[in-house]
Order: C-alpha cells, then sequence, then structure tokens
C-alpha cells in the first residue's frame, strides 16, 4: 500500500540554520511553513527532489520536543512514505490495533503501537511531482535493529508489503545484515532494515547507544557530482565511493553527507541506477563509458 520515500524529516532546534545546509549543498528550495499539534512543532518545508525534506522544531511540549532531548542534537526523526490509497492504509493500521493522527493531510501513527522500535513515520498522499535541486528522488530510509526479522515482518503486516519481492542485504565493509522492505517490483523505493554487526563501525555505535534507531536516507542523483563539489567547496563532511581507478572528474558510485553536513542526518547519494547493485538486480547497473 505504499508508493515512495516522498521526504525526510528531521527534528532540530534551528530549523532555519538546518535549511541552510540542504540550500547549500543540495539545492533544496523553501516552500513554506505550519504547524504540527500531533507533534508540538513548527514546519518548515522544503522542496527537494520529487518530495520534501520536513523540519521540525519544538513548540512546546509533544514528540519533537521529547526527541530532541532524548537525543541531545538534531536528527532523523521520521521517514516520510506515500500512498495512493490514504482511506486504505488508514483502515489497515486500525485493523492491526495502530492509531494514526491525522493533521494537514498526513497520517501520523503511534510508533508505540506500530510496535518496531526506534522507527516513526509520517504518511502522505501520493503525489507525481517534478524532481527539484540536485537530487532526483529519495527510495530509501534506514532503520538499525539487532534482531531484524520481526521488524521486518510487522512492516509487511502493517502496510500491505509483498514479501515475495523483498531483497535480502549484507555487507562485509559496513559489517550489516539485514532486508530491503521494497515497496513496489522494479522500484527502489522501501525501508532498510539491518544489523550492524561488527563491532566498531559507525552504525554499531550507533545502535549501542541508542538501540533501535532511524540512521539515514537515501537519494538517487544523476548530479552526483555536483554534490560533491559543492560539498567541498564547502569543507563539509562526506564520504565518497569511487572506484580506484576511475578519474576523480568521473562521477562518484555514491556518496554519504555527514550528519554534521545537513543539520543532523546522515544522506547517502547514489548514482542513476547503482542502487540495484545490492537491490536485487545489478543487471539494471549502467556502467560509466
Amino acid at each position: 500500500m505504499l508508493t515512495q520515500i516522498d521526504r525526510m524529516v528531521l527534528a532540530t532546534p534551528d530549523a532555519a540554520e538546518t535549511a541552510r545546509n540542504w540550500v547549500a549543498l543540495l539545492g533544496a528550495e523553501p516552500d513554506g511553513g505550519d504547524g504540527t499539534a500531533a507533534l508540538g512543532a513548527r514546519r518548515t518545508r522544503l522542496r527537494l527532489a520529487q518530495g520534501f525534506v520536513e523540519l521540525l522544531e519544538p513548540d512546546g511540549a509533544g514528540p519533537v520536543a521529547d526527541a530532541l532531548a532524548a537525543r541531545g542534537r538534531a536528527h532523523m526523526f521520521a521517514a516520510g512514505v506515500s500512498t495512493t490509497d490514504m482511506p486504505g492504509l488508514k483502515r489497515r493500521l486500525t485493523d492491526h490495533g495502530v492509531t494514526a493522527a491525522e493533521e494537514n493531510g498526513q497520517l501520523h501513527p503511534d510508533p508505540t503501537a506500530m510496535g518496531v522500535r526506534g522507527l516513526r513515520v509520517v504518511v502522505s498522499p501520493h503525489e507525481e511531482r517534478p524532481s527539484v535541486g540536485l537530487l532526483d528522488f529519495f527510495y530509501e530510509a534506514t532503520l538499525l535493529d539487532p534482531a531484524p526479522e520481526p521488524a521486518i515482518a510487522r512492516l509487511a503486516t502493517l502496510f500491505g508489503l509483498d514479501r515475495q519481492i523483498e531483497c535480502p542485504i549484507a555487507s562485509e565493509t559496513f559489517g550489516y545484515e539485514g532486508a530491503l522492505t521494497l515497496f513496489r517490483p522494479r522500484q527502489l523505493h522501501r525501508f532498510e532494515v539491518i544489523n550492524p554487526s561488527k563491532p566498531g563501525t559507525t552504525m554499531a555505535r550507533q545502535l549501542q547507544k541508542l538501540g533501535p534507531v532511524m540512521y539515514m536516507g537515501f537519494g538517487e542523483a544523476a548530479r552526483i557530482g555536483e554534490i560533491e563539489t559543492r560539498a567541498r567547496a564547502a569543507g563539509a563532511g562526506m564520504t565518497v565511493d569511487r572506484p580506484a581507478a576511475r578519474p576523480a572528474d568521473r562521477m562518484a558510485d555514491q556518496l554519504w553527507l555527514h550528519p554534521d553536513a545537513l543539520g543532523g542526518m546522515m544522506l547517502g547519494v547514489s548514482r542513476p541506477g547503482m542502487a540495484w547493485t545490492w537491490s536485487g538486480d545489478p543487471a539494471r547497473v549502467p556502467p560509466i563509458g
């Protein structure tokens, strides 16, 4: 019943500063703001890729204030997903014991009732939009969990995901294993639920410190080289994955903008088609000429 990962949602004590980072590095465009009583927050919205970045500042007591107090810093607060059947999805959540606050046309499922530790989502009606900025589209939100299978099964139940198209994933380099809960066949949009089992990695330390937690988002960009150039010029924290034999002036396969670069959350960016390398269909990865 899910269509896309359509937005990234951050909790931040300073939305203006965070917004400047997304604008400078990724070409996001301001798109107004409002408030959300369900979260106790003011919301600043940026258009980016085919969706949005939503920046939430506490406006009194509520989930956003609680999240910032618990973490002590800005961070990825929720994964934004879209659906073409909001009424049907709301009924499905209710049928499985999950209440959802409804506000501004969005659903905010109760994270405790969802039963997926560390995960919060916001559901919006699906809308086709042109890409804005240097990202073409978002496609992934990553959840760290020491026991991925129960979380993956619960996500499939709550959101009507087809486990036949689920894609196992593992990395010796980064030391994790889990699965990609693909929303639709031959589309990249998904939750990534992984256990970082290699001691000493950044994600393993994050899991050890915080327990199950949302870790990062991912997007695809044909202009990945321009993102790399902007990040280097700004001195922003970044990790680049480019094969050793490929010249530095050719596009990287992927890169990661570190949390401090984007006001609190890590964002991965892959070149067009590259994500199919680990998403079940490597034949779809276009070569670099």
